[in-house]
């Protein structure tokens, strides 16, 4: 390593200052809830916290068991007891917020089919929530409306945002309890070949896996089991009486895809969450999300209209959509090989990218920093990718055997862009489960009972996560190099008037460094290491630091 000493411009704004030089992250957790309404959110630099609803916390043991799922599975194939009342116990005990975390991504929560199936992998059930049954319902092993109500309002109190999932493309599987959907809704084949355009869309994923029509304009009846079921639960009148007011209203045709849109709408203006994360958005023609855009807008507005003291602020409905294996080098093209698709405009606001676990395995920091900052701030200016590095159905992530635990913080955490932290990624939770199939691995239930093993791990995603969250620069902002080694960089965020600047090395040598920063401090100004804790005065123009770790995270204090 070159002995460098660089000089730092240090253009830094005050989110939050601090009594004493070192405080747990629970109290930085709370020093930060009282700065929020100074710092605003941005979903390009949000931090994303992703959790399978079945496989995070069980608050409520007497909703286990529900619609006779009681055969025995293969391994981490059925339901494990999570549900929304354990999601809002940790959003209210402060797990999210010591985090950093200010949107929580949900597996889909709507009733799944009744019945298992065995797609090769062993007897299935929907715990994962892609197999839906009733997109009107929420599924009893994960809770009710109530408790959804619950959850979302207790996350608006902590300034986080929640992310629903949704499903246009597919019902869930046929099995003796959850008959095919009628024909004009569903085809059963054929299976997809996914070697261009078409082949890809009109289609089904796997063999009984029933693909919704997306394509079809015709009017179509409600399904006749969904017909059966509501009546049988007292609501069929009221369920009718909202599909005529929603196409009456809208002039949509009584499509499929336009009756499910109408039932995903229905979580924005009950129940007021702020985006959806939607699945296979590649396997459904473009314009059905330019449409689903239109929809959700509206419903957004209409509950913003209604409630207004629950408004958080202006930003508008969050789409972020799974274009499996998009990767933010293709800018707002994807490519089938036959046609390239933009589902950018007039649609998402940003795409999952599955890129980012090759380049943190194959690119440096500032190689991988500096091409997201340049890709951002061009191809896809104005929007937006979501990062991860672990994922529930990547059986390929960075750090499968959880050897890099750190660097899979510092890198998802400091990457411009939008970060996903997959459940227990903070905890070293295994990914590698003796007996599983497929990606069962990946979704073993949280491990709350190996916190105390991995202590050090978790202070290091709160301090990263808190920083991140204090500044939207992080994700947001203009990327700059600094110094090559010790690898020093800044970022610089603006929207209207407020700025947002910060200065972050990694990979600082455990040794005093003179920096000078007499470009921008004044003679006695005091400067912060969040890391650290420590604070800092500026004297003939530089700052000493001793730190004993190898990340700095400098702001100013004021």
């Amino acid at each position: 390593m070159k002995n460098l000493k660089p000089i730092i411009t240090l253009l830094i704004i005050v989110l939050f200052s601090c009594k004493s030089d070192k405080k747990t992250s629970q109290d930085l957790a709370q020093h930060q809830q009282k700065e929020e309404a100074q710092t605003p959110f941005v979903w390009e630099a949000a931090n994303v916290y992703f959790l399978l609803t079945d496989r995070f916390n069980n608050g409520d043991k007497t909703n286990d068991v529900n619609y006779g799922r009681t055969k025995e599975t293969a391994v981490l194939r059925g339901f494990e007891g999570g549900d929304l009342k354990g999601v809002t116990q940790k959003i209210e005990e402060g797990y999210f917020t010591n985090l950093g975390v200010n949107a929580i991504w949900m597996s889909p929560i709507v009733e799944q089919i009744h019945g298992g199936t065995d797609e090769g992998t062993g007897l299935t059930y929907g715990f994962h929530g892609y197999w839906t049954k009733d997109w009107t319902n929420i599924d009893a092993n994960l809770g009710t409306k109530d408790d959804l109500k619950n959850l979302v309002d207790a996350a608006h109190k902590k300034g986080i945002r929640v992310l629903l999932d949704a499903v246009i493309n597919h019902t869930g599987p046929v099995t003796e309890k959850d008959p095919v959907w009628p024909n004009d809704w569903v085809r059963t084949q054929p299976q997809c070949r996914y070697d261009n355009y078409d082949n890809t869309i009109t289609c089904t994923l796997v063999k009984n896996l029933p693909d919704i029509k997306t394509e079809s304009n015709n009017a179509v009846e409600l399904p006749p089991q969904l017909v059966q079921k509501w009546k049988d639960e007292g609501r069929y009148e009221q369920e009718v009486a909202e599909l005529d007011a929603f196409f009456k209203k809208t002039g949509y045709p009584r499509a499929p895809r336009f009756y499910i849109m109408k039932w995903l709408s229905d979580y924005i203006t009950d129940f007021g969450i702020d985006g959806y994360r939607v699945d296979t958005v590649k396997h459904t023609e473009e314009f059905v999300w330019q449409e689903f855009r239109e929809v959700c807008d509206n419903a957004f507005a209409e509950f913003k209209q209604q409630n207004p003291n629950k408004v958080l602020d202006n930003n508008g409905f969050y789409l972020t959509g799974e274009v499996y294996n998009y990767g933010i080098s293709a800018g707002k093209a994807f490519d089938f090989g036959d046609k390239k698709v933009n589902y950018f405009d007039k649609a998402f606001n940003s795409l999952i990218n599955f890129e980012m676990k090759w380049n943190a395995q194959q690119q440096s920091y500032e190689e991988q920093f500096n091409r997201y900052n340049t890709i951002l701030n061009s191809d896809l200016k104005g929007y937006g990718v979501l990062n991860y590095l672990t994922s529930h159905d990547d059986g390929q992530p960075f750090d499968k055997n959880r050897e890099k635990t750190f660097e899979t913080a510092t890198r998802l955490l400091l990457s411009p862009g939008t970060s996903q932290i997959y459940y227990g990624d903070e905890t070293a939770r295994d990914l590698t489960i003796e007996g599983t199939v497929g990606d069962a691995t990946l979704r073993s239930f949280m491990n709350w009972n190996e916190m105390s093993q991995h202590q050090d791990l978790l202070i290091h995603w709160q301090k990263l996560g808190q920083f991140r969250l204090n500044h939207p620069a992080i994700g947001a902002g203009q990327h700059l190099m600094i110094s090559e080694s010790p690898y020093i960089f800044s970022r610089v965020y603006t929207n209207g008037d407020f700025k947002d600047q910060v200065i972050v090395a990694i990979d600082f040598p455990k040794e005093l460094q003179i920096l000078n920063v007499s470009s921008v401090f004044k003679e006695g100004q005091k400067v912060r290491d969040f890391y650290s804790g420590e604070h800092f005065e500026v004297k003939n123009g530089t700052v000493k630091i001793t730190s004993n770790q190898n990340i700095i995270l400098l702001e100013e204090l004021k």
